[in-house]
């Protein structure tokens, strides 16, 4: 009798489903705890070895950050323990500002005394 044990190798219905989830807002590791989905070590393997997989896994990822941000406003309104809700906000906020910083992520400005332009000062170089 052949032992059955979690699927590792890629199948496009089973990278389907896991899209699906993470679009929904799971994380990999919840997805992956379930007897029937690969570890998530093998859905990462997964990423440089198909395009078609990369660009889907990236989408998903994505779509899922999108509802995160969704749910701050429903964390932060609700009427549960303040200190849990703010390490949850918190939580939330890290990790979009660093898998989507273009999105998320703090706006970084350079500029010079009183917001002006940056002055760079000329150095000569004397020969000793």
């Amino acid at each position: 009798m052949a032992v059955k044990g979690r699927p590792s190798k890629f199948t496009q219905p089973l990278a389907d489903r896991i899209c699906e989830r993470l679009a929904a807002g799971e994380t990999l590791r919840a997805i992956c705890r379930d007897d029937d989905m690969p570890s998530p070590q093998a859905v990462l393997r997964w990423i440089p070895k198909n395009e078609g997989f990369s660009e889907q896994y990236a989408r998903a990822r994505e779509a899922g950050y999108a509802l995160m941000a969704d749910q701050l406003t429903e964390i932060a309104d609700n009427d549960g323990d303040p200190a849990r809700d703010r390490l949850r906000v918190d939580t939330r906020k890290w990790l979009l500002s660093k898998a989507l910083p273009k999105i998320y992520g703090d706006k970084v400005e350079h500029t010079g005394k009183d917001g002006g332009p940056i002055q760079f000062t000329r150095i000569e170089l004397v020969d000793l």
